[in-house]
């Protein structure tokens, strides 16, 4: 019951108050004692909002008329089909962690629907159904088959991409992990408990997803010159720019966040500086040779793994992340060396955040001119657009683990 009432309270933040996941699930869960119940919580209110359309159209079909969206008693509904149709829980078990949660409220209401649901054999569709206005979005900007690609996606959480440090190793580690690459320095394994994998302890490689490997990759060798990497936690390009011979210093507003870069520093025996502050704030000392910005974004790119950003990157939300990634990108423009790059990355799938932002660029500062990558530097199935920038969209990567949506731009300062 426990674990139930979490997940009600993240659902709740998400949906109604419009909080990442992530950022509610600490407060949601701190009443539950175990571990499993945490996991549990987050398992249920996950899976929910992987398939919320589609949990919704089942509950439209056994009521006479359309329950409010956010009707408490629409969202225990959904919890408890998540449980039964996704998570393998028996119906009666679902039910009867259900109906407590209503206690005062329309609980005959819920056990008829969930009852007339399962003796009707209802299932969820092969193909998850995305959010109507992300649908709407997505098509307009990219076409009808990423949308499909997209939906595809969201079936289930993607496999575990892993970076190396040390990339001449690569064949290596995909041996000893069971996993394939994608890119020398990359092994895709299946989802697994990280800890416990081989070459974890050791510091041997990272957690990260292929997509987000991209815009380090692009810095190149740094052969002990200086890099800064803004907005840097929790640190998995940090890691790559030091592995590639950069001096870096990394930067972020979240002393917590920093805390688990000094963690993985740690672990893989690399070094970096770690600076507490604030990209719109902050300055350097001097200028650097290379710069890499991986922006705050809406983060729609990261819908895989976070199906909540569906429901709360809004136009409002992506709109405000463009100018703030825009000025961010104008203030990291005057602390490049001459001859230097700069990398612009965000993980978002609106154009209003990556294209639209590269471009205003390049016309405000016309010292800087687009080099786009070589195609070794890219996974099979992502080439540079016409305008020479990244553009990593679902479905277009060769394998069928996919890739987070990303935008990444890289410009040479003259």
């Amino acid at each position: 019951m426990e674990s139930r009432q979490a997940a009600l309270r993240l659902l709740d933040a998400v949906l109604r108050q419009g909080k990442a996941l992530d950022a509610a699930a600490p407060r949601a869960v701190r009443a539950l004692k175990r571990e499993d119940d945490k996991r549990l919580a987050t398992a249920i209110a996950g899976e929910v909002l992987r398939r919320l359309p589609d949990y919704d159209a089942l509950i439209d079909s056994a009521t006479r008329q359309n329950l409010p969206h956010d009707a408490k008693v629409r969202t225990v509904l959904r919890m408890a089909l998540a449980q039964t149709l996704a998570l393998g829980t028996p119906p009666h078990a679902a039910i009867s962690t259900a109906l407590p949660l209503l206690a005062g409220g329309p609980r005959r209401l819920a056990h008829g629907v969930f009852g007339t649901l399962s003796r009707n054999g209802a299932v969820l569709p092969d193909i998850p159904t995305l959010p109507d206005a992300v649908a709407k979005r997505w098509r307009r900007n990219w076409g009808e088959p990423v949308v499909a690609a997209a939906a595809a996606a969201i079936a289930a959480p993607p496999p575990l991409d892993l970076t190396l440090k040390a990339s001449a190793e690569t064949a290596a580690w995909a041996k000893k992990l069971g996993g394939k690459s994608l890119l020398p320095g990359h092994v895709r394994c299946e989802r697994a408990s990280v800890t416990g994998l081989p070459g974890y302890e050791d510091g041997a490689w990272w957690v990260q997803d292929i997509a987000a490997s991209i815009p380090a990759r692009l810095m190149g060798s740094g052969e002990g010159r200086r890099a800064l990497d803004l907005c840097a936690a929790p640190g998995g390009k940090t890691l790559q720019l030091a592995a590639q011979g950069w001096q870096v210093t990394a930067v972020d507003r979240a002393e917590s966040r920093l805390a688990r870069l000094s963690d993985n520093l740690a672990r893989t025996g690399l070094s970096a500086e770690a600076v507490v502050g604030d990209a719109l704030d902050w300055a350097p000392d001097a200028p650097f040779d290379a710069i890499l910005l991986d922006a705050p974004c809406s983060a729609t790119g990261i819908f895989r793994r976070h199906p909540d950003v569906l429901y709360r990157a809004h136009p409002p939300i992506i709109a405000e992340c463009a100018e703030i990634q825009a000025a961010m990108l104008g203030r990291a423009a005057g602390w490049i060396k001459p001859g230097g790059i700069l990398v612009y990355a965000v993980c978002s799938l609106e154009p209003e955040e990556g294209e639209a932002v590269a471009a205003a660029f390049l016309e405000t500062h016309p010292g800087f001119a687009v080099e786009p990558p070589q195609s070794a530097d890219l996974p099979d199935g992502i080439a540079p657009a016409a305008a020479g920038f990244v553009r990593v969209l679902p479905g277009a990567i060769a394998d069928p683990g996919g890739a987070d949506g990303f935008f990444i731009a890289r410009f040479r300062h003259s």
